[in-house]
């Protein structure tokens, strides 16, 4: 009976050792490897060397402003450097702010991982068809019959042959999404957007808890390299203080196979397999997109939790069976 407690000790102390591992893994940009060749950080030497901006942008020495809290402004900044990280992290520090009241204020944030750089248009002062991934922060709803709570974070991965639709706030091209409370905060906002092995992931932390919570998750996503990293803003009729402090790309170190390994990864078209359409998937009331399908974590820790209910059941049926054995002996 002792030998069998001390492997049931021992098995519960690795299943926990586990999942605090796969835990630590989700967005852990601290345990991985800054490129700073991509990386946006305070007091932005890199501006003029490997990054370029356009528009409304101000450098500044605490923040880079995309566009001020004046209508009809657009701004972007770009990175130079094209990224041939196979499985990479951005991490991105913005400020969203202005003098606007509830639902009077616009437009919002995209940030980009695209073909190209720098190319003026109406979708958050970029091109409405482009190649690659954005994950747009839109502070206005343009649909007046839609029924999500703003501001609301999305992403889309487009291959050139679709236009996002701005007037329902790209609806029908996204790939999933959720509600956040992003603007005018008294602390700090985050945004971070993983890509490896396929699988793109969206987490926010924007709650002042120190937290990542989790917004976006789906496999199937094929992206190349060789693409550029940026970040733009626009308003229209209303408007907003667009800041970013931070845009800091992390490298994860992750094992390929030997064919993914020789593939040329710049050649890859953008896109996303999915079982249906993204048009066909029906968002909850509270803006959260339930077509998403269960993450390898998630799934490990079912099958954790379930493991850990068998051990407990097993220890507590050895523990009854051992008493009833010493109430039988003593009625011999």
């Amino acid at each position: 009976m002792g030998n069998f407690k001390a492997f049931l000790s021992t098995t519960l102390v690795f299943l926990i050792f586990k999942m605090c591992l796969v835990c630590c893994d989700i967005t852990d940009g601290n345990a991985e490897h800054l490129k700073r060749e991509h990386s946006l950080m305070k007091p932005y030497q890199a501006v003029g060397s490997q990054w370029d901006f356009s528009g409304s942008t101000l450098v500044t020495s605490s923040y880079v402003r995309l566009t001020p809290d004046e209508r009809s402004k657009q701004g972007s900044i770009w990175n130079i450097v094209p990224c041939f990280l196979k499985d990479w992290e951005m991490h991105v520090q913005f400020k969203v702010h202005g003098s606007g009241k509830k639902n009077l204020h616009g437009d919002g944030i995209a940030i980009w991982y695209t073909k190209d750089r720098l190319h003026p248009g109406p979708v958050f002062s970029d091109n409405a068809v482009f190649h690659g991934l954005a994950v747009f922060i839109d502070t206005y709803s343009n649909d007046d019959a839609t029924d999500r709570s703003f501001p609301y974070i999305s992403a889309t991965v487009n291959n050139g042959s679709v236009s996002y639709d701005h007037g329902k706030d790209g609806r029908s091209s996204e790939l999933g999404g959720c509600s956040a409370e992003i603007r005018n905060t008294d602390h700090d906002t985050y945004l971070a957007i993983r890509y490896s092995k396929g699988r793109l992931t969206v987490m926010v932390d924007v709650d002042d808890k120190n937290e990542w919570r989790e917004c976006i998750d789906i496999g199937g996503v094929r992206l190349p390299t060789g693409y550029f990293f940026g970040a733009s803003a626009a308003t229209g009729d209303l408007s907003d203080n667009h800041d970013i402090i931070s845009m800091k790309l992390y490298q994860l170190m992750v094992e390929h196979t030997p064919e993914e390994e020789n593939l040329d990864w710049t050649k890859i078209e953008p896109s996303v397999s999915f079982l249906k359409s993204p048009k066909d998937n029906i968002d909850d009331p509270t803006g959260n997109f339930r077509g998403t399908p269960l993450t390898g974590w998630k799934v490990f820790l079912l099958l954790l939790c379930a493991l850990l209910g068998i051990v407990v059941c097993a220890v507590v049926g050895a523990v009854v069976f051992q008493k009833r054995q010493e109430r039988n002996k003593r009625f011999y």
